[in-house]
């Protein structure tokens, strides 16, 4: 079997494998058989996104945990963070996440929460890949009263909506702004905007009627095309775009200009700084954060500290250092005075609090991050091939470097979940760097053919 936990659980197309009944089924008893104790509740939360196939996983994965004797309670569709924040503080042992986030509705995947609301450790999933080798894993099981029930959560939504609220000082009110919300038809359509006008907003919400089939499709924050069309058509302040599972936003100005990630973390950062708040005046990102971000934090007394791709080793690295803020450039903004993981509703709601603590419009409050010009060229390598091993590239990026002379980036790797290599390469100069990417790509093509 090969290995089926990447940096955010297991995914894949919806009835094949992994994500097919049978495996799921196994995947279930799996988890429970790791996850279970001695003593104590032994509950598990499922939550999920708008995609059709989550009836089906939901019910493969409670069958294989009460198959094992861990009781499970349901609560329909749900954010990634509404997740988290529920396993948490009902002190469940784990919570689950049916999902595949961004992508399209024909993919699913299923993503775990320890019972602190952070992703598993590495040492439990392979405890559970482990077992689901073992064709004996499940010989023993537990019977009669021993097996386990499966609960629904009723207020699950209204406990979630009550938190996102109360992360923003009692008596705030965002009347006087209009705000578009495009939850992208998934699991965010009943929080985000119901939010926002219980705290005064004039909400226009888009992209709120999944069907199964709709989420992600042509919205969201992977596709904000509609988003700025209704930005400018309602004369809104601001827009606010998630994606499938709502772990991630994005911005629209009122000017109809995208803020990314990567302005989220400098305009947040800095208000923490100046509130004391932004614990060793630090932030984390990973490797594809623009270098004007770091220039612009560098300028506030803030060091970027930077990881692999993925929200998982940004987490990783927050709490190693006990840092409190971080994120990604796609919108996984985390913050862990408030949630465990990227929240996009949190996220919204405080940047949108800021435009109005500060009275400043959200082009006012980005101007001064610049966003650098930055590429990236995808080129297809065969299957295996190391960007250590392909010859002479270590020089033609050194080189490359120094033809940016200190004002900009060169980044290589291999990417993690198909046979393609990324060239990335940023800097003040948009024709240079278009320049240099593809001479690198060029070069990589030729070594690797």
């Amino acid at each position: 079997m090969h290995k089926l936990f990447g940096t955010d659980g297991i995914r894949g197309k919806v009835n094949h494998h992994p994500m097919d009944p049978e495996t799921v089924l196994r995947v279930g008893m799996a988890a429970a058989r790791a996850l279970k104790k001695e003593q104590g509740r032994n509950m598990v939360l499922i939550g999920k996104d708008t995609r059709l196939s989550g009836y089906m996983i939901e019910s493969a994965l409670t069958s294989g945990i009460c198959a094992m004797g861990m009781n499970v309670i349901l609560v329909g569709p749900m954010p990634t963070p509404g997740v988290a924040f529920l396993t948490k503080t009902l002190r469940l042992d784990a919570g689950i996440v049916i999902s595949a986030s961004h992508n399209p509705y024909d993919d699913n995947g299923i993503k775990f929460f320890s019972s602190e609301g952070f992703k598993l450790p590495d040492h439990v999933e392979e405890e559970i890949e482990a077992m689901l080798r073992d064709e004996k894993a499940f010989a023993k099981r537990p019977s009669g009263t021993a097996i386990g029930k499966a609960f629904r959560l009723e207020d699950a939504r209204g406990r979630y909506i009550e938190y996102i609220k109360s992360t923003v000082p009692k008596g705030i009110t965002l009347e006087g702004l209009k705000v578009v919300v495009d939850c992208a038809n998934g699991a965010a359509y009943k929080i985000t905007p119901w939010v926002l006008e219980e705290l005064g907003a004039e909400v226009v919400s888009i992209n709120d009627s999944p069907d199964g089939v709709n989420i992600n499709e042509s919205c969201g924050s992977l596709d904000p095309g509609k988003l700025k069309e209704a930005v400018l058509a309602h004369g809104a302040h601001v827009g606010v775009a998630h994606d499938g599972d709502a772990d991630r936003t994005i911005l629209m100005d009122e000017k109809g200009e995208v803020a990314d990630g990567d302005h989220m973390l400098g305009i947040w950062s800095v208000e923490l700084k100046n509130m004391g708040k932004l614990t060793g005046d630090t932030v984390v990102a990973t490797v594809m954060s623009n270098l004007g971000l770091e220039h612009y934090l560098e300028r506030n007394g803030i060091r970027l500290l930077r990881t692999k791709v993925g929200d998982r080793f940004v987490t990783e690295q927050m709490l190693k250092g006990n840092f409190v803020l971080g994120g990604e450039q796609s919108g996984h903004i985390v913050n862990l005075a408030l949630n465990t993981t990227g929240d996009g509703p949190i996220t919204a709601l405080h940047i949108i609090h800021l435009m109005k603590k500060l009275g400043l419009p959200l082009s006012e409050l980005k101007a001064p991050i610049p966003i650098y010009p930055q590429v990236l060229i995808n080129v297809e390598v065969k299957k295996g091939t190391a960007v250590s091993k392909i010859p002479g590239l270590e020089d033609v990026v050194k080189d490359s470097e120094r033809e940016l002379d200190g004002s900009g980036r060169v980044l290589v790797r291999a990417s993690g979940t198909e046979p393609k290599v990324r060239v990335m390469v940023e800097g003040s100069n948009q024709k240079s760097v278009h320049a240099i990417a593809k001479n690198i790509a060029a070069y990589i093509k030729e070594k690797t053919a």
